[in-house]
């Protein structure tokens, strides 16, 4: 189907429509009325009452048709019409209205009883919207909604397998495309959003593994750059979706891990590294207070020490100094030598 532009249905107060219906069907049921009285005071039935007849009947054959014209439109809600089977118009303001009795208001949940069993044995389906009660409202909610990804497996840049959820926002901004462009818009949505996440979260690696240091700081992550990766997952999923008259608001990560089966192995690997990166710092510590010791007692010229004393103390201090248990210093009460 080519795309549809949406217009505005041609509609009139519902008040007013509703007051005249009733004013005729009280005018024809009076004048049937006066038709039966005047009847019942002659023996055969006069066209005065056969006249009165057809009209009442005609009048409430035609009123309950009529009275399928008022509609309701709530607050962010939209009705989207079809005449015949062609799109006929869509009527947004809220508020109480009468239209054309003959459109057919088009069932925008007509699927949702079936995503409901989906959404029971599907719990990786993104397709699952928080706070929604089971409708049959031929309406289109304009409100904002919330889909909330469920846990899914996928790989990242260096195939590790990772555990990653999404919460996607979004709103109908355009409810004639929503009915006319996709079968079911909140199924679309989901599976959309499914291939969105999967494939931006298999650009970027979990964590950076390297050891440079400049590298860390300019490769983005899905745990480091969390944020920067939801926009694009939100670029990317609202370019599929805007067919469908859907305007996404916001994605936001709302979990983020390693598989079950690599979790324990990457976590100790997390952990070396860290025991590293800060025994490098001790070192590094150490050694610059050794280097310190020595020049405060030459300067001072405190204690003369030849080059295999120096190495026996800078070996002593490296031990007390990096050890990772309080030493037990041995004072020497006799000499040095």
């Amino acid at each position: 189907m080519t795309d549809v532009k949406e217009k505005p249905v041609k509609a009139r107060n519902g008040y007013k429509a509703l007051v005249l219906l009733i004013l005729a069907l009280s005018v024809f049921t009076l004048f049937f009325v006066y038709g039966c009285i005047d009847a019942s005071s002659s023996d055969e039935a006069s066209a005065l009452f056969i006249t009165s007849l057809v009209l009442f009947i005609i009048a409430w054959i035609v009123f309950p048709i009529l009275m399928a014209g008022l509609k309701t439109v709530k607050p962010n809600e939209a009705y989207v019409f079809t005449l015949f089977g062609s799109y006929y118009g869509t009527l947004k303001d809220e508020g109480f209205w009468f239209v054309n009795p003959f459109v057919i208001a088009n069932d925008c949940r007509k699927n949702e009883e079936k995503d409901e069993e989906k959404k029971k044995t599907l719990s990786l389906s993104i397709g699952v919207q928080t706070g929604m009660p089971h409708s049959t409202r031929k309406t289109v909610s304009l409100k904002v909604q919330t889909f909330v990804n469920g846990i899914q497996k996928v790989n990242d840049k260096l195939g590790n397998p990772i555990m990653i959820g999404a919460v996607v926002i979004w709103k109908i901004t355009d409810p004639t495309k929503a009915v006319f462009m996709v079968d079911d818009y909140k199924q679309y949505l989901s599976n959309q959003a499914d291939s969105v996440i999967r494939n931006i979260s298999r650009l970027y690696p979990y964590d950076d593994m390297s050891e440079d240091e400049s590298s860390r700081e300019t490769e983005m992550t899905l745990r480091g750059s969390s944020q920067e990766i939801a926009e694009n997952m939100k670029a990317s999923l609202q370019e599929r979706v805007e067919s469908a008259g859907i305007e996404v608001l916001e994605v936001r990560i709302n979990h983020i891990a390693y598989s079950e089966e690599i979790a324990q192995a990457m976590l100790q690997r997390q952990q070396a590294v860290a025991i590293i990166a800060a025994r490098r710092k001790i070192v590094e510590g150490a050694v610059s207070m050794v280097e310190m010791a020595l020049d405060e007692l030459k300067s001072k010229d405190i204690v003369d020490l030849d080059a295999e004393r120096k190495a026996q103390m800078v070996s002593n201090l490296l031990v007390v100094l990096c050890g990772n248990k309080d030493a037990q210093p041995i004072v020497n009460s006799g000499s040095i030598y």
